[in-house]
């Protein structure tokens, strides 16, 4: 079984759907196909750069494109929720035990509020989750309703997470345009993702540096 085939099929595609409409529901950013699609590519840039075997990067792709899934249930515990129902879904489609457990102890430790980076998988996939900041998050254009998570995600203009030649570094580059939010805003929503993106970092054997606005900051 492939991530391509996980991609394609259609029990999936539904409930990340209705998943990404009952978070629109509620105000939240976009967490639909565009989101899980760029999680689950980053995922699999972080541990193939590392050195990862194949099948591991496959699996943690496949993590992180069922990663938001929970939010079909409720955006509280959506993590927990959402290693239940992708355990159930890929029991079904034939994936041995120890795949299975792999993908979804990342999908339940994914989320800031109780997520702790326990594997390879999970760390990758909270860096890929928690860098997906941009402007095309935001669902609507008037900037007169927007609280401070619409506006520090369409202020940033342009976001890079990138290892360096050394494996020894991560870096999450951001180009944040001031007149839409400030630096601060940033940090006021997102510190303890930031914090999270740490020790993910050092669980790969890496450094997690922030840079906004060609300033480094962590």
């Amino acid at each position: 079984m492939t991530y391509e085939e996980i991609k394609n099929n259609e029990v999936i595609k539904t409930y990340i759907k209705q998943a990404n409409e009952s978070l629109d529901a509620l105000g939240y950013t976009e967490h639909g196909f565009a989101h899980v699609t760029l999680v689950a590519e980053t995922a699999g840039y972080i541990l193939k750069t590392l050195g990862y075997p194949e099948r591991t990067v496959e699996l943690v792709k496949i993590a992180g494109y069922l990663h938001d899934i929970g939010n079909l249930v409720n955006r509280t515990d959506h993590s927990q929720s959402g290693a239940l129902i992708a355990f159930r879904i890929l029991n079904e489609m034939g994936f041995p035990p120890e795949e299975i457990g792999m993908i979804v102890t990342a999908i339940g430790n994914h989320d800031e509020g109780t997520g702790v980076p326990v594997s390879s998988l999970a760390a990758a996939l909270i860096l890929a989750d928690k860098s997906d900041v941009r402007r095309n998050r935001v669902r609507h254009d008037d900037k007169s309703t927007f609280d401070i998570h619409d506006r520090v995600n369409y202020s940033v203009t342009k976001s890079e997470l990138k290892i360096n030649e050394a494996h020894t570094i991560i870096k999450l580059k951001l180009s944040v345009d001031t007149h839409y939010s400030s630096v601060m805003d940033y940090f006021e929503i997102f510190l303890q993702r930031m914090v999270l993106c740490r020790k993910a970092a050092e669980t790969l054997g890496l450094q997690f540096k922030l840079i906004i606005n060609e300033q480094q900051l962590i």
